[in-house]
C-alpha cells in the first residue's frame, strides 16, 4: 500500500514559496510564469492535522496576502503541487537567521523570514484532483532508488520571481548540485508524463530565507550581499550548519503531503 499522506500542517508560506525560483541568473527566469500557491492561511501548530476542504471557496483578496498576486487562477479540483526536500531548521539556523535578516532590513525594511525552509525541486504546477495518486506513485517509483545525500549551501544569493513582484534571499547551493540535478531529472520525467512544465533549465539550487514585495534586488545586491556573505562566512556554527543531509523528498499537493524517504 501507498505510504500515507504526512500530516498537513498549513504554512504561512504557502504562497510565498513558489515564485522564487529560477531567480535573475542569466538576466531572468526560464520556463513558464512562475505561480503562487496555496490560500492564504494563518499558520497552525506544525503537529496537528490540518484537513481544509479542498474546495473551499477561495477569496483572491490580495489586501490578505500581503499585497501579492496568485500566478494561476484557483479553480475547484485543481491542487497547487510542489516537490521540494524539506530543510528542518534548528535553533542556531535560526539564529543566524535572524542576523541576517536584520542586516538585510537596513536596506529593505519590509523585508519578512521565511517560517519554513525548502530546496525546490519543481515549480508549482496545477494537478487535477483525481491525478495526485497516480503522480504520487509515479514520483515514488522513481524516486525510490535514490540515497541520502549532503550538499553545502553557504553561497548568499538575490532572487526575483519570473514576473518581479517579489524579491527573495536565499543560499544557494555550492556543493552537491549534480545530485540535485539527478533528482530534478526524475521529478521532471514524472511532470513530462502528466504534461506539466518541468523545472528551470540550468537551475539556481536555493534555500530561501527572507521575501518583501516588489522587485528590490537592486537594493540588496552589491554592498548589503557582501555583509550578508561575512555574516555567514563568519558564524561559528556555519560549516556544520549548511551542510545538509537530505533524508527526505516531499511532495505538496493542495493540503496534502506526501514523503518519500532517500535510502
Amino acid at each position: 500500500a501507498m505510504s500515507a499522506a504526512l500530516v498537513g500542517y498549513s504554512s504561512s508560506e504557502e504562497e510565498q514559496e513558489q515564485e522564487e525560483e529560477g531567480g535573475n541568473r542569466g538576466g531572468g527566469a526560464q520556463g513558464p510564469p512562475g505561480a503562487s500557491a496555496g490560500r492564504p492561511r494563518l499558520p497552525a501548530p506544525a503537529d496537528l492535522p490540518g484537513d481544509p476542504d479542498p474546495e473551499e471557496a477561495v477569496s483572491d483578496d490580495s489586501s490578505r496576502h500581503g499585497g501579492r498576486v496568485r500566478g494561476f487562477p484557483h479553480e475547484r479540483g485543481n491542487w497547487a503541487t510542489h516537490v521540494y526536500l524539506p530543510y528542518i531548521a534548528q535553533e542556531e539556523f535560526l539564529e543566524l537567521l535572524e542576523l541576517l535578516v536584520s542586516r538585510a532590513r537596513t536596506y529593505v525594511p519590509s523585508l519578512a523570514a521565511m517560517e519554513e525552509f525548502h530546496l525546490s525541486l519543481s515549480q508549482c504546477v496545477v494537478l487535477r484532483y483525481h491525478w495526485i495518486e497516480p503522480f504520487v506513485r509515479s514520483l515514488r517509483e522513481r524516486l525510490a532508488a535514490f540515497h541520502r545525500f549532503f550538499c553545502v549551501a553557504d553561497q548568499v544569493k538575490v532572487y526575483t520571481n519570473q514576473n518581479k513582484t517579489r524579491t527573495f534571499i536565499g543560499l544557494e547551493v555550492s556543493a552537491g548540485h549534480f545530485q540535485l540535478l539527478e533528482l530534478v531529472s526524475e521529478v521532471d520525467g514524472v511532470l513530462e508524463e502528466f504534461d506539466l512544465p518541468t523545472f528551470y533549465k540550468d537551475p539556481s539550487f536555493h534555500i530561501s530565507l527572507a521575501w518583501c514585495v516588489g522587485d528590490l534586488s537592486g537594493r540588496l545586491e552589491g554592498q548589503c550581499l557582501r555583509e550578508l556573505q561575512d555574516i555567514v562566512d563568519g558564524f561559528e556554527e556555519s560549516a556544520f550548519l549548511l551542510r545538509i543531509q537530505w533524508e527526505q523528498i516531499r511532495c505538496k499537493s493542495g493540503n496534502k503531503y506526501f514523503s518519500f524517504p532517500l535510502r
